[in-house]
């Protein structure tokens, strides 16, 4: 049930992004199912995943763009229930433009993610 989500940071997310695992391991190969929460406002910069990926938007409004360079006249505005297909290795970014968004991903681990420029990978930031 959604209010038994249990939502964690993720190394690879801005602080204001949390991951939740539903099903299966991400980590590990085989499928899992997971869900992201963006607070509004929150950007994730252009990354690539290596895995194939089934979005669904669950909550909110969710702002997808394609390309290298994060470009705010490539999104495009997907409301509750739109379903995305995002092959694997696209580069693309995220934009919690007008609210807070949760969106369910689906795929075939383990589960991979690489900014296209280090300096926007939270896991290179120092505390």
């Amino acid at each position: 049930m959604s209010e038994d989500v249990d939502w964690k940071p993720f190394p690879a997310f801005p602080p204001s992004v949390r991951l939740a695992v539903l099903v299966g391991q991400p980590s590990e190969p085989g499928p899992y199912t997971i869900r992201v929460k963006a607070l509004h406002g929150a950007k994730l910069m252009p990354h690539k995943h290596p895995e194939d990926r089934v979005y669904t938007v669950i909550s909110g409004v969710f702002y997808i763009g394609l390309g290298e360079e994060f470009d705010a006249s490539k999104l495009e505005a997907y409301p509750p229930g739109a379903v995305i297909i995002l092959p694997g290795n696209t580069p693309h970014f995220h934009w919690a433009k007008s609210g807070e968004y949760i969106t369910q991903i689906t795929a075939m681990g383990p589960l991979g993610l690489e900014y296209l420029s280090a300096q926007n990978d939270p896991r290179n930031k120092i505390s």
